[in-house]
């Protein structure tokens, strides 16, 4: 079982084991020479999100890297799926991007990408953690390196690729004299959505959010908190809102009438696109264990199947793979569009869903009107440590308990986070007040015996 490594990457507090200089210095020496063992002289391309602590943590991978025999270039502040997307188009041996998506500002972390622009197998980074861990001790040498070590000079062309990119995935786009609200999270999507939006026209294209500070990412904004987006839409009177995470590789949405439009509510609008155009493979959709039931109705009513992944982008992407699927996704917001992207892309989705709605001469309430969500709750509970909850008898119990009273009218989907020290309990049913009570009373239990 990986020690390090989540469903998306190594994650931390910055400054703090994994993320501390030795260790990360650690980090990039394992992976050059997991590199080196199909090329000897490894080239590596570096980006990061808006956190004030993504610079140091780029000096010391960088040493790393170095020292294990990789060339380091830098994309300097960049979105996550343009990582991936440049490390594919120009023959990196491998992209990291330093970032913590959606968590607070305090927090950073560590992607990486293969060459196919996909990320890291699970035998891959198993490997890799196992020299980590060998290496973790030599605590001197580390830090030496790291202290005279600089990162590259920033390739501006980079993002200039990435745009280029994206604006050819939707030829001929309009926005139709409509009015967007663009919201960066004051993160990656800063660097990128002013200049990609503003060539698009449109009647205006109002950007929020978009001055990092490296402490205000995902600060009161961008996809943690879309009703912020949702309620600009109506304070503008505009067409639609876009929201972003931290590094941009989810977008949730805002419909004419300022309501929330979540992952699911894309993934259906997606679907029905590409079946209507002969393009969804198989009729099949991947979503997760965390998507609503009524997207699973609203599909079975449009003939398209719906598998479901354990949660992470990376998880989704696998069974796309191995099902040749054309879309998969979250209710989170990352959706993938297989052979347009190797991870979920928020920008990528956003013009894609832009092009959708101009193309069926519709708004985005009318598209997505007949999707009718079960009540769902989840309720996030800090954890001290990721005991199986199988294990620990009232956990069990009221998991039991719920699971019985539901059966066929509800869903009980209990979790640890991959990238947090978290539980989530997520219930839905039918019955809003069973919902809830299940919700709290599982939560109550987990609390009770492992509660931060």
């Amino acid at each position: 079982m990986k020690k390090l490594f989540g469903t998306d990457g190594i994650r931390s507090v910055a400054g703090k084991y994994p993320l501390d200089p030795a260790t990360v210095h650690a980090i990039g020496l394992a992976l050059a020479h997991t590199l080196a063992e199909a090329n000897p002289s490894p080239r590596v391309l570096l980006g990061m999100d808006t956190r004030e602590s993504g610079p140091a943590i780029a000096s010391q991978l960088t040493a790393g890297l170095a020292a294990g025999g990789a060339t380091v270039e830098s994309a300097g502040v960049i979105t996550t799926p343009a990582i991936a997307y440049l490390t594919q188009a120009r023959g990196f041996a491998a992209g990291i991007v330093i970032s913590a998506s959606h968590n607070p500002w305090h927090d950073n972390g560590i992607k990486v990408f293969g060459p196919d622009g996909y990320k890291l197998p699970d035998a891959t980074e198993l490997a890799i953690e196992d020299e980590i861990f060998r290496r973790v001790g030599d605590q001197a040498g580390s830090s030496a390196a790291v202290a005279g070590q600089q990162t590259p000079p920033v390739n501006e062309a980079d993002r200039a690729d990435y745009i280029r990119f994206l604006l050819a995935a939707v030829p001929g786009l309009s926005l139709d004299d409509r009015r967007i609200v663009v919201d960066c999270a004051n993160g990656a999507a800063s660097a990128v959505a002013p200049e990609l939006f503003a060539q698009l026209g449109g009647k205006e294209i109002v950007l929020t959010h978009t001055s990092p500070d490296g402490r205000n990412i995902n600060e009161g904004c961008g996809a943690l908190h879309p009703e912020i987006v949702a309620a600009q839409v109506r304070h503008y009177n505009a067409s639609l809102g876009i929201t972003f995470d931290g590094d941009a590789d989810r977008a949730l949405f805002a419909d004419e009438l300022g309501r929330v439009v979540n992952g699911d509510a894309v993934l259906l609008l997606a679907a029905r696109d590409l079946q209507a155009r002969g393009l969804l493979t198989n009729s099949t959709v991947v979503a997760t264990t965390m998507s609503n039931m009524g997207l699973e109705a609203a599909l079975k009513r449009s003939g398209i199947q719906m598998m479901r992944a354990a949660v992470g982008d990376k998880y989704v992407l696998e069974q796309m793979l191995s099902t040749k699927a054309a879309l998969g996704g979250e209710q989170s917001g990352h959706i993938i569009f297989s052979g347009r992207s190797t991870t979920g892309d928020g920008l990528l989705t956003a013009l894609l869903l832009l092009d959708i709605v101009h193309r069926s001469g519709k708004t985005l309430s009318e598209l997505i009107g007949d999707l009718k969500v079960f009540p769902q709750v989840i309720v996030n509970v800090k954890v001290r440590e990721k005991k199986p909850l199988e294990t620990i008898p009232s956990v069990a119990a009221a998991i039991a308990a719920a699971e019985k009273e539901l059966a066929d009218t509800g869903r009980v989907v209990i979790r640890y986070s991959g990238t947090e020290a978290l539980a989530r309990v997520m219930i839905e049913a039918e019955s809003e007040p069973a919902m809830r009570h299940h919700a709290d009373t599982i939560a109550n239990a987990i609390r009770a015996e492992l509660g931060a």
